[in-house]
């Protein structure tokens, strides 16, 4: 098959990993929400000569700037954690580990869905 990926990775493809609705549906989930994050903020921030607002603390107000460009960190950080976790995940599956894989794609997916209100809220702070 590939030679490149881990001897576990293409062996596993031929397993029930994918087969299952549960882990499936959260990979699935867990996706559109990096890829909503990527086509929201494509969007709502368009390129400025000057510093948009980052984060905005109900206690200090903004506290941190920067340019158009570093919005794009937080869904870059969320595909990071996607990849790691889904590779973890299925690990673990293979291991029969069933309950670890489940809490790592749900913890996935929730980090995903908090990454889509932050971005949002950016862009509310901002328009």
């Amino acid at each position: 098959m590939i030679k490149f990926l881990p001897k576990f990775l293409v062996e596993g493809f031929k397993q029930e990993f994918f087969k299952n609705k549960i882990v499936l549906w959260m990979a699935i989930a867990s996706l559109v929400l990096n890829l909503a994050n990527w086509i929201i903020l494509g969007i709502f921030i368009k390129p400025v000569d000057y510093s948009i607002i980052l984060h905005y603390n109900v206690y200090f107000g903004v506290d941190m700037t920067g340019s158009w460009k570093s919005v794009f960190f937080l869904p870059g950080i969320g595909l990071l954690l996607f990849l790691v976790n889904f590779f973890l995940a299925f690990y673990f599956y293979k291991k029969l580990e069933r309950i670890a894989c489940h809490i790592l794609l749900m913890a996935g997916l929730m980090a995903q869905l908090s990454l889509l209100i932050a971005n949002i809220s950016v862009i509310l702070i901002n328009y």
